[in-house]
């Protein structure tokens, strides 16, 4: 049989053309990553401020002059870019080898003035003046700034003397208790011990903090609890052949958790004040003191364990009283880890405070002495999403809100300022879309990134007074990208469950798209109630989705109840009820996003998502398998009471009960009816894999088909690039019913 090359090409190009998920839509995935890294340019980066907030610089790609710092005198209105050939040029002769702008730290960049920048590269810090075009060494780097992993519980039984305010004494801990001496004497006879009633399992913390005027000691005394150790087994360690055991620090939910007893001890009389115990009973936490300036009381924060009451208690050093100065309380949950601020304003004897105790996060005037309420300062059917700065002088907050403007997207972020009073709210970003805020320190002047997520940013200096545009720093540039054929992120609202909700969400298509074709829906799930994550700022690529768009996908993400940054409501909808994620109003936005597009194809839908998002996107497959057809989860948390305690018992409350069986996958395994693939990696120390091994388990004992790939050495991720490949090729097989590339061949 006679085969033509026309033929041969016309089948290749019928294939493609019709076909979806093949090795050509593969290789345009590929392409799609490096055209949204390399075809984007004028966004400022690293924007940094000098320390006289006359000057600043921020690092940019410019489409013919590749990577430089752009230098601004904001005194001046003037801007220029720096030599980057000059200055790389000059480096890489002092260092030795190749380097690349890309090579500089931002950990020790700095801003001298509006002609030198300082910085670090290859272990030095360096100064570049950029009109004298002259690099100069100024020190060897600070590299000792190991973080440590985040779940370490530390030893405070023992640590260094602690020296007063004066000078004269220092304190410390020893056999458990508190001990002073003066600062010039050592030896055994000159040690004064403090207090007698200190021992290994309730000690005095050796966390000490001094009174302004150096006569008083705060400290806590310790219940101490055992920690649980998370065990990993690294199977193929790198500098020996047989596998090596691992441990950290991990508290989960229902685990006992050490207590704390804010004491006061006179230095001169070794008198003790107490705080209550009944006031501060099974605590979750207790902050550090916080001395008054007249030296006369502490103010602590208490986090009642359950989430369900947060109080700011006063003990008085010269009564011992303790009092209540704040107290939050919610037949919920009190979001202190992710909406708490508190302003202690000593001159007025106010504190400015956090509150979601009208239905919506906002900012509170507080009578520090009565605790009383002086006055709301913001208030509205909008939430504060953080506060920037407090003018103490002129009485004014300058904070973050979103869902002010009535009609625009309420997750965008805004900037206003507003009098202690509640009275003279000014917006100083107006324009229609996410801003982002850098401020010199006199908040006087600040630079606003803003854009959207179907916007591409644009860079202006404003006056921090009014918001007036004092000078335009950066107009982006996308038109390479787009170009190329990149389809622009569209934003999407529809109701929620109820009807009346607005939820919002993006939706991603491939450059090829044809309306024609069917296309089945890929949603990327993360529902953690601690934010939103939708992106609102401009993306040209978020979170890889337009690479699996172009696999031949339709992919979307989406905010449902449960998460933050709306109404309390809104958000309450996750109290001990995570396996709802938010999933009736997911499903209800693409049936309502199917309506307007009907080449969304809803029988096919597909839901990945890692950490949180891997136990919800396997729990879409166990409560909606109407909905969801085909999995994805990486390093689920599949049960809560198998993850660390703060984020779980946050959420889920406390004391573990019966609605984290209700909330488990693995306690929900026998539902699967979807094609799940499960990705987790050996070493993980963010949530527990023994919590995806627990779930196999489970799978496996029901006779459930599913696939699993545990990566070995990997820590808390969705797979690297290999978990990402099978990730694609597992939508692509279960969801397009095509074959992926054989990557093994050639």
């Amino acid at each position: 049989m006679k085969i033509t090359l026309f033929a041969v090409l016309s089948t290749f190009y019928i294939a493609s053309g019709l076909a979806q998920g093949t090795a050509a839509d593969y290789a345009r995935s590929k392409e799609v990553r490096e055209n949204t890294r390399n075809k984007v340019y004028q966004i400022p980066q690293q924007i940094t401020w000098s320390k006289d907030g006359n000057a600043l610089a921020y690092r940019v790609r410019l489409r013919d002059a590749g990577s430089t710092y752009v230098l601004v005198d904001a005194a001046r209105k003037t801007k220029m870019n720096v030599d980057a050939a000059a200055l790389t040029t000059a480096l890489s002769k002092e260092l030795g080898k190749a380097t690349r702008l890309e090579d500089i730290s931002e950990r020790d960049f700095e801003v001298l003035d509006a002609q030198r920048l300082s910085f670090s590269a290859g272990k030095i810090i360096w100064q570049w003046d950029n009109q004298q075009k002259h690099l100069t060494k100024l020190k060897d780097a600070d590299n000792d700034r190991n973080g440590g992993y985040w779940g370490r519980r530390w030893d405070d039984t023992a640590g260094e003397p602690i020296t007063s305010p004066d000078g004269n004494y220092v304190a410390f801990i020893k056999n458990n208790n508190v001990y002073v001496r003066k600062k010039d004497e050592t030896g055994k006879d000159a040690e004064r011990r403090l207090t007698y009633d200190g021992s290994p399992g309730d000690y005095y913390s050796s966390r000490l903090y001094w009174s302004a005027d150096s006569r008083k000691l705060a400290v806590y005394r310790v219940r101490k609890a055992e920690v649980r150790q998370l065990t990993l087994l690294e199977s193929s360690p790198s500098d020996q052949l047989q596998p090596k055991l691992q441990t950290r620090d991990y508290v989960k939910p229902g685990d006992a958790l050490p207590q704390y007893l804010p004491t006061i001890v006179d230095v001169e009389t070794a008198d003790i004040k107490a705080a209550d115990p009944t006031k501060i009973g099974n605590q979750f936490s207790i902050t550090p003191p916080v001395w008054n300036k007249s030296n006369t009381a502490i103010t602590f924060e208490y986090n009642q364990r359950g989430h369900q009451r947060y109080e700011i208690l006063e003990l008085s050093a010269t009564t011992g009283a303790t009092r209540s100065v704040i107290a939050e309380v919610s037949p919920t949950f009190i979001d202190y880890s992710g909406k708490k601020y508190r302003k202690d304003l000593e001159e007025a004897g106010e504190i400015i405070w956090a509150s979601e105790r009208d239905g919506w996060n906002h900012l509170y005037l507080f009578d520090a002495q009565s605790g009383k309420i002086k006055n709301q300062i913001t208030q509205g059917d909008w939430v504060v999403r953080s506060v920037e700065y407090v003018d103490e002088k002129a009485r004014e907050i300058y904070f973050q809100a979103s869902g002010m403007k009535k009609g625009e997207d309420p997750y965008l972020v805004h900037y206003y300022v507003i009098g202690m009073n509640g009275k003279g709210l000014r917006e100083i970003t107006p324009e229609d879309a996410q801003h982002h805020a850098y401020f010199n320190d006199s908040h006087k002047l600040f630079v606003d990134v803003y854009s959207r997520v179907d916007q591409a940013p644009i860079t202006v200096l404003r006056d921090a007074k009014d918001g007036k545009t004092l000078m335009e720093l950066e107009q982006s540039d996308i038109s390479e990208l787009k170009a190329t054929g990149w389809q622009q992120t569209e934003v999407f609202q529809a109701k929620g469950r109820d009807g009346q909700t607005d939820i919002w969400g993006v939706i991603i298509r491939p450059s090829n798209f044809d309306p024609q074709k069917k296309y089945p829906v890929i949603e990327y799930i993360y529902a953690g109630p601690h934010s939103a994550f939708v992106p609102k700022s401009f993306y040209a690529n978020p979170s890889g989705m337009h690479e699996l768009a172009e696999l031949g996908f339709i992919v979307v993400q989406i905010d449902g109840m449960g998460t933050s940054n709306r109404s309390k409501a809104f958000h309450d909808v996750a109290w001990k009820n995570l396996k709802d994620a938010g999933f009736p109003d997911r499903i209800a936005w693409m049936q309502t996003a199917q309506k307007q597009y009907p080449y969304m194809d809803l029988d096919r839908v597909g839901i990945y998502g890692t950490s949180a998002g891997g136990q919800s996107s396997t729990a879409g497959l166990l409560f909606h398998p109407e909905f969801y057809k085909v999995g994805v989860s990486s390093c689920g948390c599949h049960d809560n009471r198998m993850d660390k305690i703060w984020w779980n018992e946050q959420w889920m409350g406390w004391p573990v009960g019966p609605e984290y069986i209700a909330c488990s996958n693995v306690e929900n395994a026998h539902r699967l009816e979807g094609k799940l693939l499960l990705i987790v990696g050996e070493l993980d120390d963010n949530v527990d894999p023994a919590s995806t091994y627990q779930l196999v388990d489970q799978l496996i004992k029901h006779g459930k088909d599913h696939d699993f790939i545990m990566v070995p050495g990997m820590g808390h991720s969705s797979g690297g690039d290999f978990g990402e490949r099978k990730r694609r090729d597992y939508f692509v097989k279960h969801l397009l019913k095509t074959d992926p590339p054989a990557w093994n061949q050639g």
